[in-house]
């Protein structure tokens, strides 16, 4: 299973005020879910809007989960995006996408 997610929060921490985060970015909450991630030993890779991770069912869930645990402190709520390419049978899918789109490029370039 192929898993990309994307969890940021919104709304104000419980308690702080509205100064400390005068751009309204997420990047220490987001690098909270990553380093979960990171953690995990899947294969992984993060972008600039999503994060892959790769694994069976339960792994890959169990990772999701811990993320957007690790963004709560950051947030009144959070938002979670999840998308799955569920392919029984099939592993190193992570790469193997990539390497078979990026030779069908080269085909049309030819």
């Amino acid at each position: 299973m192929l898993i990309a997610f994307s969890v940021a929060p919104s709304g104000a921490p419980s308690g702080a005020p509205a100064a400390e985060n005068p751009d309204a970015s997420v990047h220490d909450a987001v690098a909270a879910a990553v380093a979960v991630v990171r953690a995990s030993g899947l294969p992984h890779r993060t972008t600039s809007m999503f994060t892959e991770v790769e694994g069976e069912w339960d792994e890959v869930f169990a990772v999701v989960k811990a993320a957007t645990e690790a963004v709560m402190p950051f947030g009144s709520r959070v938002s979670l995006v999840l998308k799955a390419d569920i392919r029984p049978g099939y592993t190193g899918e992570i790469d193997g996408k990539i390497e078979r789109l990026e030779a069908a490029i080269d085909k049309i370039d030819e």
